[in-house]
């Protein structure tokens, strides 16, 4: 069954349920837009530190590109994608982000000094520096323990550089050890995304769908979107994925909007699902 097949059927241009991150289907969900006015708001106090959290799959990685989009014409950004990197290895990307020339043979003391230098350089030019850590969990104690002191330095007003830390929870109980507790005072602004709920996973599924080019007026069906709640959690990247599989059923069947049996059918077949209650009147 062909995706080309599935997307002609519902008069779509691509698919609407992807799990890549892909701005295009941004919805303003209200935790996404509180989560993006506090890292908003701490870059514009200049505070050194700034932490996101969320569970896996509530769209942390598209918030931090996002985020990305909206400063870049005002702050000289850095994006760590995958952060489990050496202290040596930190500096070197931080560098590379920032297009600082350096000779990678240097010691710690010399990178260091050439990286300082650079991003002191970008604010004298108004170009504040941020750099924004995506799985930040994955970071050693030591990577971070180096990304504080660089913090350290700041200008007669602000920082000269800030860091914006998007992870899941375990970011918290990395941060929680005594050896990074200095970095853990420095986080002034917080957030912690919380998932999706029913009437925004409806507005969430008919966004989607008008995205990618639906023309009709209800491609789910309120006991479907209640299942789908339900059995996701209001997880976003959960929520596609059972979404997707119910639509290719409806799809299989000649038919035209996802049902109840169809949201059932899709959890059943994601172990990740749970399995919801069905009351009389859903």
């Amino acid at each position: 069954m062909s995706d080309t097949m599935y997307q002609s059927h519902f008069g779509l241009r691509e698919a609407p349920f992807g799990i890549t991150p892909d701005t295009a289907f941004v919805y303003d969900c209200r935790a996404h837009q509180e989560a993006l006015n506090v890292v908003l708001v701490a870059l514009d106090s200049g505070e050194g530190f700034i932490k996101i959290t969320g569970d896996v799959g509530t769209g942390k990685t598209l918030l931090c590109r996002r985020a990305m989009s909206v400063v870049e014409k005002n702050f000289s950004t850095a994006y760590l994608p995958n952060p489990l990197l050496d202290p040596r290895g930190l500096l070197i990307a931080l560098a590379d982000e920032f297009a600082v020339k350096m000779d990678r043979r240097a010691d710690g003391h010399q990178l260091v000094r050439s990286l300082t230098q650079a991003l002191l350089k970008l604010n004298v030019a108004g170009r504040r520096p941020v750099v924004f850590i995506d799985e930040a969990q994955a970071m050693s104690l030591p990577t971070l323990e180096t990304m504080r002191l660089l913090s350290n330095l700041e200008t007669e007003k602000h920082k000269l550089m800030q860091v914006v830390l998007f992870g899941q929870p375990e970011l918290d109980r990395h941060l929680a050890n005594p050896a990074v507790r200095q970095l853990r005072q420095r986080i002034t602004f917080e957030y912690r995304i919380s998932e999706l709920s029913r009437v925004e996973v409806r507005h969430y599924l008919a966004h989607r769908m008008r995205v990618a080019g639906y023309a009709g007026t209800q491609a789910f069906s309120s006991a479907a979107i209640w299942y789908l709640h339900r059995a996701t959690g209001g997880v976003p990247r959960l929520v596609n994925v059972l979404a997707h599989k119910a639509l290719m059923l409806v799809f299989a069947e000649g038919r035209d909007r996802v049902t109840l049996r169809h949201a059932i059918a899709a959890a059943r077949d994601t172990s990740s699902a749970r399995r919801a209650l069905i009351p009389w009147i859903v």
